[in-house]
């Protein structure tokens, strides 16, 4: 049968480590904590979790058991369901999770290259000008891409059980534990309280229309949604499986990661700023130049060991993620052009890392690559302004700010009004000891209107503030 060849996991926990990993990744640490002090703090919280179990479950659902029901990659299972003409909606998939390995492998190599600069207590890089020379020093770069892509490759390499599931295994417990440590350690600092309450403290003054847009995007991208990635490792799930349980558990397991990075994050930013959090900012300058002041200001040793384990964890969430997406294209190989796993992992990491290379020489190394094109994007103010992106910019925001939200759109149309509510339901019901008809009535209501309606909408809304300049909110 099609599950022995292809690989299978071997338990639920497995499974469930394998897809929060795939949904936890560099936007739980950096991008959230700053989404939430942005937006409201805790107002902020609250918005995020709605959207997470009220529009993005329902979508992460569909996708898993779209994966179950085929025994198939995100191209593959379409056909199978019988409507060839709707594989288009799994190669976009295919596509969006190559571009956004591509550049999110750079990243990771950043982060690898902190945790070794960090282990030799080289603090100073958390200036802009050091981080900006580490950025531009591509040869360095390009050795940690390298290494980063080359785990990957051979964590894949060995399969569902053998590589996905054990990595995932050892990865996500050992994430969640240097996240805890580091928050305890970080709740000891002088001023933690100031940083807690920025985070927590609800300030529903801050709630405005592209608050909530900030919040609606932030939950469907962290989730991993609309790119396969969940119709792939849905694939290797066994048929006794309670799918809706376990897709409870990988959303509650990827929002408690970015919960936790937040009360780990602004205690360490209090402490360095003496309580002063009114000029606070996210992204990667949150990461690579105001957390290596911290660190520093924690003496020689501590600082060392404190900024390796920070910087060692943001890299093993990275591949975590890193891992899911290059599972992707793997599976459309294997299953679609019958190419030996082996082959397709290994040949797959070259063509990606060298795709990401134009990615790798946009941040200082190439100067036509650092200023790739003219597009729109929101100041510190929120206005829109025509900006210069840099390459690595670009293919973000094309792959993950546009192909994922008007993929989860056609997902959710096609398991409602396509594949129909009642083979989704039908499939949910394997592997379920209990039903509830309020949860069932929900899922068929959100999956027909409330998921094509609100991604449709991300996804116009997006195009028109991003290209067009047309500010919305």
């Amino acid at each position: 049968m099609a599950t022995n060849s292809r690989g299978q996991f071997n338990s639920r926990l497995g499974f469930v480590l394998a897809a929060a990993g795939s949904a936890v990744g560099l936007g739980n640490i950096w991008k959230f904590p700053f989404e939430v002090g942005a937006g409201g703090g805790a107002a902020f919280v609250l918005i995020y979790l709605a959207f997470c179990f009220l529009l993005c479950f329902p979508v992460m659902i569909s996708e898993i058991a779209i994966g179950r029901k085929t025994q198939l990659n995100a191209v593959g299972a379409f056909k199978k369901l019988g409507h060839h003409n709707w594989a288009w909606v799994g190669f976009m998939g295919v596509v969006a999770g190559v571009l956004i390995l591509s550049f999110y492998n750079v990243v990771a190599g950043w982060a690898f290259g902190y945790f070794l600069e960090m282990a030799q207590g080289n603090f100073d890089f958390g200036s802009v000008e050091k981080f900006v020379g580490f950025t531009a020093d591509w040869e360095h770069i390009f050795i940690y891409g390298i290494v980063f892509m080359g785990i990957t490759a051979l964590i894949v390499s060995k399969g569902i059980q053998g590589g996905i599931e054990k990595a995932a295994k050892i990865l996500m417990p050992t994430l969640f534990a240097m996240i805890i440590g580091l928050m305890i350690y970080a709740f000891t600092l002088s001023d933690a309280m100031a940083g807690i309450e920025y985070y927590l403290v609800p300030d529903f003054s801050e709630i405005t229309g592209e608050v909530i847009y900030s919040a609606l995007g932030q939950a469907f991208f962290s989730l991993s949604l609309g790119m396969g990635a969940l119709i792939t490792y849905g694939s290797y799930v066994s048929r006794k499986q309670d799918i809706v349980r376990s897709a409870a558990l990988i959303t509650l397991t990827d929002v408690s990661v970015a919960f936790l990075a937040g009360l780990m994050i602004f205690p360490f930013v209090a402490f360095l700023n003496a309580g002063d959090m009114s000029s606070v900012s996210g992204g990667p300058g949150l990461i690579f130049m105001t957390l290596p002041g911290v660190f520093e200001s924690l003496g020689p040793l501590l600082g060392k060991i404190i900024g390796a384990v920070f910087f060692l964890l943001l890299s093993f969430a990275a591949l975590t993620s890193t891992v899911s997406l290059l599972e992707v294209p793997v599976a459309y190989l294997v299953d679609e052009k019958k190419i030996k796993r082996p082959v397709a992992v290994w040949s797959m990491a070259i063509i990606i890392f060298a795709i990401g290379i134009p990615s790798l020489l946009s941040y200082g190394a190439s100067e036509t690559l650092s200023a790739f094109v003219n597009l729109f994007k929101a100041d510190a103010n929120g206005v829109l302004k025509e900006t210069a992106l840099p390459f690595l910019d670009f293919v973000e925001l094309i792959a993950s700010d546009t192909f994922l939200p008007l993929g989860g759109t056609f997902i959710a149309i096609f398991t409602a009004y396509v594949w129909k509510k009642n083979n989704l339901n039908a499939e949910l019901m394997e592997g379920r000891a209990t039903s509830s008809q309020w949860l069932s009535k929900y899922i068929d209501f959100a999956i027909m209107f409330i998921c094509p309606i609100i991604l449709g909408a991300i996804t116009i809304i997006t195009i028109l503030e991003r290209f067009f300049g047309i500010q919305v909110f």
